[in-house]
């Protein structure tokens, strides 16, 4: 069977723009910002974006167009040895994260469903609390997070052009100009000037005093929003061609997500300030009782929250088609499997892995922690340690595919990948794990003696 390609250049930029912009920006980023000091944790973020994210997806690149294969059959390729097992990780990895990730996705979509049908009414926080309990958990969150999955199966069914490609050159343009639309509109608001104080100017104090917990957070939100750590861009580096500028394509995607998730911010703060809320306090559930009480209050509310809402879903089924498909190009590559039951069969399993979260919202931090804190860290440093020091050559040799001339950069990449990014995801990676202990420790030892 012939191996699939993309079709333009613009194709695979905007797939793996799509894969990045998704709930890890517009719900997972507001909320992190939130509970990590506001402008101090932005700017960790970034610093994390450019010195460790943009080298980082360079390494998937090089090991996914290198092989033309998966990330289990990548490995196995360049390394051999020990190697050919380590690929497994990020199979788990996606697994786990599409499970959970399907049912917030699903909460979006119920709330788009609410505004349309009864529109944004309530008020107060009581009655926005046992709103997003009706929608979180229980029949609800459990059809919604069916009803996304098979939207899933259905795109990634249909294959890399027909398929992944036709759906992010409609979804991601929309998403951007849908969401500068809603910030501009944010600008009008009351107490839009504190909400960009807070986002904006950052407290060096806070950045001293909670480096411990700053550190991984920006680790994990990083790898999150830029889809790395997971093999999704190992696997759409596979469907490229040798005559791409792999540093370019890195840098524009990069950007574009990079800047999405800071426009992000001017749309969710400025509606959280203007309902009165605490920023400190947008946790998984609160982003959503803020912001069905800032629709409910403000002119034309109801329209802006289903536009807002419908956005979101659109950028969460554009991520979600991404990890899904590492998991289908495994299936395929793999073993003799086709594509249409290879994706039913993936994301049928997936599907089962999130039901206990629509349950109670304890297995959503479980599943989150351990994704998000440990395994797409472990997973971005196991794959720079290949790269940097057991395939240097490779790596610098694919690098150069698609260049002219001779990028005295490429060097510098090597040794960034070899030396300080290695030292910070050993740190964060330490830190995350005894964060996800300690959960692990009080929290879910709380609920099991509960």
């Amino acid at each position: 069977m012939a191996r699939e390609t993309w079709a333009t250049r613009i194709g695979f930029i905007l797939a793996a723009v799509g894969s990045a912009v998704g709930l890890g920006n517009i719900w997972r980023f507001p909320f992190q910002t939130g509970q990590e000091g506001g402008a101090a944790f932005l700017l960790v973020y970034l610093l994390f974006v450019v010195a460790i994210g943009f080298p980082a997806i360079l390494v998937e690149f090089v090991i996914g167009r290198r092989t033309n294969l998966n990330a289990v059959g990548s490995l196995r390729e360049l390394g051999g040895g020990a190697w050919r097992y380590v690929g497994w990780l990020f199979v788990v990895t996606g697994f786990v994260i599409l499970s959970y990730y399907s049912v917030v996705a699903g909460w979006f979509a119920r709330y788009l469903v609410v505004g349309v049908t009864d529109g944004f009414t309530v008020t107060t926080e009581a009655e926005a609390a046992e709103l997003f309990g009706i929608v979180s958990t229980g029949l609800d969150s459990l059809v919604f997070h069916a009803i996304f999955m098979a939207l899933v199966i259905g795109i990634v069914a249909m294959g890399v052009r027909r398929g992944i490609e036709l759906a992010v050159k409609v979804m991601v343009p929309a998403i951007i100009l849908f969401l500068i639309g809603l910030a501009a509109y944010g600008t009008t608001l009351d107490g839009a000037g504190a909400a960009y104080a807070y986002y904006l100017s950052p407290d060096f104090g806070v950045v001293v005093d909670n480096w411990t917990s700053l550190l991984p957070a920006a680790a994990g939100q990083a790898f999150f929003t830029l889809s790395l750590g997971m093999g999704v861009m190992i696997t759409y580096a596979s469907y490229l061609g040798e005559d791409r500028n792999l540093a370019t394509d890195a840098g524009v995607i990069v950007f574009l997500d990079t800047a999405i998730a800071v426009l992000v911010g001017f749309v969710v703060f400025p509606f959280i300030f203007a309902a009165g809320t605490d920023p400190g306090q947008i946790a998984v559930g609160a982003i959503f009782f803020s912001l069905t009480q800032a629709f409910a209050t403000l002119p034309f509310g109801t329209l802006l929250g289903i536009v807002f809402f419908g956005v979101v879903t659109i950028a969460a089924l554009s991520s979600a088609i991404s990890i899904l498909e590492v998991l289908v190009s495994y299936l395929i590559d793999e073993h003799p499997i086709d594509r249409l039951p290879a994706t039913l069969g993936a994301g049928g399993a997936i599907f089962l892995l999130g039901v206990p979260v629509t349950l109670d919202l304890v297995f959503l931090d479980l599943l989150d922690g351990l994704a998000d804190g440990v395994l797409l860290v472990l997973g971005a440093l196991i794959l720079v340690v290949f790269v940097g020091w057991v395939i240097p050559d490779v790596g610098l040799s694919e690098l150069g595919q698609g260049i002219t001339s001779v990028d005295p950069w490429d060097d510098i990449w090597l040794w960034m990948v070899r030396l300080p990014i290695v030292i910070v995801l050993v740190v964060a990676l330490a830190l995350g794990a005894l964060d996800y202990l300690e959960f692990l420790r009080v929290d879910f030892a709380a609920w099991l003696g509960s």
